[in-house]
């Protein structure tokens, strides 16, 4: 089992904290000027950048055909020409077919009208729908009269009335070169649009390296690694998001186009067409891809069977394409959040119009990889990727703190469908109250937060009780496995798998768990109450590991308290503390229970960020506290808990002789020389 999710800070305790918080510095966001600037710039511009927003992605998706042509030998320039020309002539035979497609339709519309009056009045006639029919006809018609309505406007004393006008109608005979003029002028702008485009591919393309080159050197000229992993991450993912797509929406245009046939719903290669264009609209283009055929079947036929029929194929095929077809060949490579998706899909709509949510996610996919690699840019990666922003123990942290246990014991779930309790204790919990720590030490947690943060860490271990049970039904469950060496019959190996964990192991990362059977273990806090909410997490691990372990307050750990504690049952005692400063503390109640005991074994657990390790600081650690040893992580504090070795005996500080008393008749003598 991989122990480890990511890269930890170095150091130990409140070292590594920070040094944690310095390897993730805050995110500096832009100004409200910056931002209003550059939409100001891209809506205004738009006639320039859409352009060129077009010409970039269609170059990051030619770029690998391009790539291709050149390893089979033919030159960059014949290679970029024809990948170029076959794009934009598919693009060009894909829009003749609709168009012919819509010419069809055009002349089937007063046939279609018929079907449906005849439906609205057979819904009249059986009553259903009728109430609605009507308000909705009447509403119709009152908005109507209300347009077409004018105001009367009386006439004054010193006009005469007026005469409705007489209509007349102009009829001029159009010149030959003026009908052109009217044909020709509505498709320039497009056409100049599509040659533009195409101009700025080839160029691209044919410049690519050179564009590369100016582009590090602008942004990325001291730090070439990042830039050059920036590029080609963002080619990388744009060029698979729309490469990918079209993939799946050909698997699922094709499949419609062939049920629509099989229907009867007139023009079906249309609506497939349509379908596998509007599928890269994310979330509303199926949607609208599928309002039109289901519209034409309800005016095809007389019956609903039709439209039933027709709703249930797109439905079928959205399901199959987005559960397994998607996964399959696409996945979540965009790196977006779901959220993140619609929000750009309605920014670029408002923004650049109907091209520009065709083209939201691509663009929005570019940003995100920026803010991914570039410092500056980094809040467009917070605000867009579906990264999480928050490490496991700050997250927790801040839902405990939030007083929110529950979600935290979802997340913690999470964690333990591929983990181990111990490991989710190790690498998450016990930081994140070392953050709480912290914060209390910086004064910034009151008391009443502290309390609450506590509260809600006890709970989580509480509900992670059947987790913890489960766990060790397994345990038992799980034949003994042939150890050798060192290693003891029954010992658990932590890096045995659960079902669905990855299945790549790091052997140097293996740890071995003792059997906890038959040993009473007495878990305590050092000095507050985060403290006891650590000893709950230990005292929770070593259950698992088959102790009998029992959990005391830090309260119970003063003078007065550790006399009426039970220790005679017990064979050790675990005493945690989250402060690291706490060692005379400590070293004063490894004397109390000693005294009380001698021969009970006392650990004491220093909890630190970066957990486990430096057996040799914690032995020597361990003998000037006068402990039976002294661990920094959960793996460490269980081998020592239930190591089985003899307790250490208490050392005891040497006494000082008392001042000698002189005899009272020297006294006496002394004072009458005196």
């Amino acid at each position: 089992m991989n122990r480890q999710n990511g890269t930890r800070p170095s150091g130990s305790g409140l070292v590594g904290l920070l040094a944690a918080s310095r390897a993730h510095p805050r995110t500096a966001l832009p100004t409200v000027a910056t931002v209003v600037t550059t939409v100001a710039a891209l809506y205004f511009g738009r006639e320039v950048f859409l352009p060129i927003a077009v010409a970039l992605l269609l170059t990051f998706a030619l770029a690998p055909l391009v790539s291709a042509l050149k390893r089979v030998g033919i030159p960059r320039l014949p290679a970029v020409i024809a990948s170029v020309l076959g794009a934009f002539a598919a693009l060009a035979m894909f829009s003749f077919v609709v168009a012919t497609q819509v010419s069809d339709l055009a002349q089937n519309i007063p046939v279609y009208q018929i079907n449906i009056l005849t439906k609205i009045r057979a819904l009249k006639e059986t009553g259903l729908g009728g109430g609605i029919i009507a308000r909705l006809s009447g509403v119709i018609e009152r908005v109507g009269q209300e347009i077409e309505r004018q105001e009367p406007q009386l006439p004054s004393a010193t006009e005469t009335p007026k005469r409705d006008p007489i209509p007349v109608e102009i009829v001029a005979h159009e010149k030959p070169l003026e009908v052109l003029q009217n044909l020709v002028a509505p498709l320039l702008s497009p056409l100049a649009s599509a040659g533009l485009v195409i101009v700025v591919v080839i160029f691209m393309l044919m410049e690519r390296e050179d564009l590369r080159d100016r582009f590090i050197r602008l942004v990325g000229y001291g730090d070439l690694h990042r830039t050059t992993q920036a590029l080609q991450d963002a080619g990388k993912r744009v060029g698979q998001y729309l490469l990918m797509q079209l993939v799946v929406n050909i698997v699922y245009a094709v499949p419609i186009t062939i049920g629509l046939w099989v229907l009867g719903i007139p023009n079906a290669l249309l609506w497939g067409m349509l379908a596998l264009a509007l599928r890269f609209v994310p979330y509303i283009g199926p949607i609208i891809g599928a309002l039109l055929p289901l519209f034409l079947a309800l005016a095809v036929a007389p019956g609903w069977a039709l439209l039933l029929w027709t709703a249930a194929l797109f439905i079928v095929m959205e399901l199959i394409t987005g559960n397994v077809i998607e996964p399959w060949l696409y996945g979540s490579r965009t790196g977006l959040s779901p959220l993140a998706i619609i929000v750009a899909a309605i920014f670029w709509t408002w923004l650049w119009g109907p091209l520009g949510l065709v083209l939201s996610t691509p663009l929005t996919v570019c940003l995100v990889v920026l803010g991914r690699h570039v410092p500056q840019f980094e809040f467009l990666d917070v605000l867009f990727g579906n990264e999480p922003v928050l490490e496991p123990h700050a997250r927790l942290y801040q839902r405990l703190l939030a007083g929110d246990p529950d979600e935290a014991t979802d997340h913690a779930e999470e964690f333990l469908e591929d983990k181990y309790l111990f490991e989710f204790y190790d690498k998450v919990a016990i930081p994140a109250l070392l953050l709480g720590e912290h914060d209390r030490m910086r004064g910034v947690l009151d008391d009443e937060q502290r309390r609450l943060l506590a509260g809600s860490a006890e709970t989580l271990v509480a509900n992670l009780d059947d987790s913890a049970q489960q766990e060790a039904e397994e345990e038992e469950d799980e034949p003994e496995a042939a150890v050798s060496g060192d290693d003891k019959a029954g010992e658990r190996k932590a890096s045995e798998r659960k079902p669905g964990e990855d299945k790549e192991v790091d052997e140097a990362e293996e740890v071995n768990l003792p059997d906890g059977t038959g040993i009473a273990v007495l878990c305590a806090g050092g000095r507050g109450e985060l403290d006891d909410a650590a000893a709950a997490m230990l005292a929770q691990v070593l259950e698992v590991q088959g102790a009998e372990a029992t959990k005391a307050g830090f309260a119970d750990l003063e003078p007065g308290g550790v006399r009426r504690l039970e220790l005679d049952a017990l064979d050790a005692v675990v005493i945690g503390f989250l402060d690291r400063d706490s060692v005379k503390h400590a070293r004063f109640l490894v004397r109390r229970l000693k005294r009380r005991r001698p021969k009970l074994r006392v650990g004491i657990v220093f909890w630190s960020e970066t957990g486990n390790g430096d057996r040799q600081a914690a032995s020597a650690e361990a003998r000037d506290l006068n402990a039976d040893f002294v661990a920094y992580g959960m793996v460490d504090a269980v081998n020592g808990t239930l190591s089985g070795e003899p307790p250490v005996a208490l050392k005891l500080a040497a006494k000082r002789r008392p001042p000698r008393r002189q005899p009272a008749r020297k006294k006496a003598a002394a004072a009458v020389a005196g």
